[in-house]
Parts: C-alpha cells; sequence; structure tokens
C-alpha cells in the first residue's frame, strides 16, 4: 500500500492511498460467494446460480462493498502511519480503478491539532470577594414575607404595590387586538408586569373606576405586530387590595421549616444557605473568568467537523430544553446560531484535556465525595445524594468531570496573577 500526504489549508489534509490487487480481488471473490449462497433468481435453485451470472448481477455491488471495507480499513491504518489524527470522517474519492482490482482513493479530513500549554504568568484572573451581612441577611428576611404576602382588600384609591382585579380591552386601529383583553387580571402596581405607562395610569383609581389609557407598545416588543404600535386599554377596576406583611412569629419561621420556630435559628440558617450560594457564585465567575484567559492564551485553529458535531448537539440541546418547558419544539434553529460557542466549547475541551494530560491532574474518590457534599448539604437527606451518587457510575462520571474542571481551575489561578474585587451580595447575585 502506498501513502503520500498533503498538507492543505489550515488544518487540511489529503491522503493518497494506493490499495494493491491483492487487497481487493480476493475480498470480492468472497462476497460475490456469500451473495451466490444467498440470491434468488428465476431459472436457478437457491445456492445453485452460475457464478458468472452472479458477477453480471452483482459484481457492482460486491466491489463497492469491499471498496467500503478496504477504505476504512486502510484509511487509519494510513493515518497511524503518517503519525495523523483525524478529526471526523475523511471525504473520499476513488481514483484509477483497473480491472484487476487495484485501485487508489483521496481521503481529504482535517486533522486534530497538536495543543501546547501556553505560559499564563502574565495574565491576570480577577476573583470576586464577598461577604455576607446582617443587612443582606434583613434583606432576605423581608423577600421571604413578600413571598408570603396576603391580600385585603380595600376600599381607598390604588398606590403602588397595591393589587388590582381589572377587566381590560386593548383596541389599535379601532379594533380590539388579539390577545389584548382579559377579565379578572391581578395586576401588584409598580411590578412593571405591564407596559410602560399601564400601571401608572391605574395610580389613584378605586373599585368601579374605569379608565382609558392611550398608550404605545415598545419599538423592540416581542409580538412584531404590535411593536411601536400606539393603542388604546379600556380598564375597569373591580377592586384593589394591600399586601399584608406575615410577623415574624414562631409560626412564621416554623413555616419556613425551621422546628424550632426560634427567629435567630432561622436567621443562622439563612445565612449560611445565602453563604453557600455565595461561594457557589463566586466559583462560577473564576472558572468563567479562568476559562476566558485560557481561550485566550491559546491561538489555533479547531476543526470545523469537530465544531459542527457540537453545534448539532447544542442544537438538539435546545430542542430538548424547549420541550422541557412545554413549548412546541417547532423552530428550525439555524445551525450558524451555535457555531461561535461550538468552537469556544471545542477548543476550550481540547485546552482543559491538555492541561489534564500535561499535569497528570487526578479526580480521586475523596475528592469526588467532597464535590457532592458541597452540593448535597442543601438537601433534606444529604446522605442519600451522596451515596446516589458514588453509587451511580453515569451521574459518578459526570461529577469526576467536574472535579477535573476544578483542578484545571486550580492549577491555573496558582500560574496567574489574581487580584480581588469587592462586591456587595446584591451586585454579586445580581
Amino acid at each position: 500500500m502506498q501513502v503520500s500526504v498533503e498538507t492543505g489549508e489550515g488544518l487540511e489534509r489529503k491522503l493518497t492511498i494506493e490499495v494493491p490487487a491483492e487487497n481487493v480481488t480476493e475480498k470480492v471473490e468472497k462476497r460475490l460467494k456469500e451473495i451466490a449462497r444467498q440470491v434468488r433468481i428465476d431459472g436457478f435453485r437457491p445456492g445453485k446460480v452460475p457464478m458468472k451470472v452472479v458477477k453480471q448481477r452483482f459484481g457492482m455491488q460486491a466491489r463497492q462493498e469491499v471498496y467500503g471495507d478496504v477504505i476504512q480499513a486502510t484509511f487509519y491504518e494510513a493515518a497511524v502511519q503518517e503519525k495523523l489524527n483525524p478529526a471526523g470522517e475523511p471525504s473520499i474519492e476513488i481514483k484509477d480503478e483497473d480491472a484487476e482490482g487495484a485501485f487508489t482513493y483521496i481521503a481529504t479530513f482535517e486533522v486534530v491539532p497538536v495543543v501546547e500549554v501556553a505560559d499564563l504568568t502574565d495574565a491576570e484572573v480577577e476573583k470576586v470577594v464577598t461577604e455576607v451581612s446582617d443587612a443582606d441577611v434583613d434583606a432576605m428576611f423581608d423577600k421571604l414575607k413578600k413571598q408570603r404576602t396576603t391580600w385585603n382588600e380595600v376600599d381607598r384609591a390604588a398606590q403602588n404595590d397595591d393589587k388590582l382585579d381589572i377587566n381590560f380591552k386593548g383596541i389599535m386601529d379601532g379594533e380590539a387586538f388579539e390577545g389584548g383583553s382579559a377579565e379578572n387580571a391581578p395586576l401588584v402596581l409598580g411590578s412593571g408586569s405591564m407596559i410602560e405607562g399601564f400601571e401608572a395610569g391605574l395610580l389613584g383609581a378605586s373599585k368601579g373606576d374605569e379608565r382609558s389609557l392611550e398608550l404605545k407598545f415598545p419599538d423592540e416588543y416581542q409580538a412584531q405586530n404590535l411593536a411601536g404600535k400606539e393603542v388604546t386599554f379600556e380598564v375597569t377596576v373591580n377592586s384593589v387590595s394591600e399586601p399584608v406583611m406575615p410577623e415574624m412569629d414562631e409560626e412564621f419561621v416554623k413555616s419556613l421549616g425551621v422546628e424550632s420556630g426560634n427567629v435567630d435559628d432561622l436567621r443562622a440558617e439563612v445565612k449560611s444557605n445565602m453563604e453557600r450560594e455565595v461561594e457557589q457564585k463566586i466559583q462560577g465567575l473564576t472558572k468563567d473568568s479562568v476559562m476566558d484567559v485560557l481561550v485566550e492564551k491559546h491561538d489555533f485553529d479547531v476543526p470545523a467537523a469537530m465544531v459542527n458535531q457540537e453545534a448539532a448537539r447544542m442544537k438538539e440541546q435546545a430542542v430538548q430544553d424547549m420541550q422541557a418547558r412545554g413549548q412546541a419544539a417547532t423552530v428550525d434553529f439555524p445551525d450558524s446560531i451555535f457555531a461561535d460557542q461550538a468552537a469556544r466549547r471545542v477548543k476550550l475541551g481540547m485546552i482543559v484535556g491538555e492541561v489534564i494530560a500535561a499535569q497528570e491532574l487526578k479526580a480521586d474518590d475523596d475528592k469526588i465525595r467532597e464535590t457532592i457534599e458541597r452540593f448535597a448539604s442543601s438537601y433534606e437527606s444529604p446522605e442519600e445524594v451522596v451515596e446516589y451518587y458514588m453509587n451511580n457510575p453515569q451521574q459518578k462520571q459526570s461529577l469526576e468531570n467536574l472535579v477535573l474542571e476544578d483542578e484545571v481551575v486550580d492549577w491555573v489561578l496558582g500560574q496567574v496573577k489574581v487580584s480581588e474585587k469587592a462586591q456587595s451580595f446584591d451586585e454579586l447575585m445580581n
């Protein structure tokens, strides 16, 4: 078998492979004999069809099937011989066939680039530092109380934070438009759930009031038939209710799962949960910064075949996510939507893999268990979560990958300059 290599643009390579007749002829004969045993032709008993007839009828089919097998075997043999690492399947063009069975083919493909870990000592990663203050806990208490707000109907003019029960009809160009009307719709004034001017136009309204609101949909409104259009909303106020916040008493504390009913115990639990959220958020931001540095410091082409495969996976995941949310996944997303992110993922995968190999990073059971325990602590039965992951090979494998990524992050942080940036809880989380 004769092999020659041609380097194309970027990662493209062309292997020209000459396959001698002896690699083909015997296999074609064997395939024809298999066909002869199985084929049914009028005028001949099964298995008794003359080989001459079989060759006339099925010779080309047998040869093409053998070509496929031979090409598959010889391509990867040639790639190993020439020390090439193909990225994806090759494009095959057959040349110079002869009657004896010899043929030449050209395999065009991309190779996986060789990645060398760059010097990171002049790079910088900014790490956020956040402390959960008493004021942050107080603000969280207010949110918890607002989540359990009840409503008391009042006989007064509406003000911000009140909840109205309304009927409304949207009119455009003299006619009611689809989706612009509702009966007994709840609306909290100041919530920003309606277009600009709608809620403000109902301030001061009382039960039984009717108001006509002259408004305009935003230019960037999601429904294109309404974007930038002037409309009138005819609104009737059915009721006005004011919010009633619960007292921070024993009953309220117990309703949040703190059996003691003690406010201090609730405060300690809330603060612990907030600190865990802060830690997870900072880890995520730091990891993103580290990955940005790795991408910026490594300049190499990525194989289009691998990018296309990743984009296809992302597209499939997007459809599955839509279906999980109960949305009809009828949109045919163009692959170009995912191209840039797919290229980044492929590139990062190569870099991270090389760091893991070069630094001989490992994800042992202790590190895996520590990772599981960290996120299992938010569950009611953390030990059950730990055992589930440790005894489920597929789930454990996903965590091994996560631990290895964390090991890469720690290694990179040991190479780069790390600066700190203080942020409040609200700044970090929002």
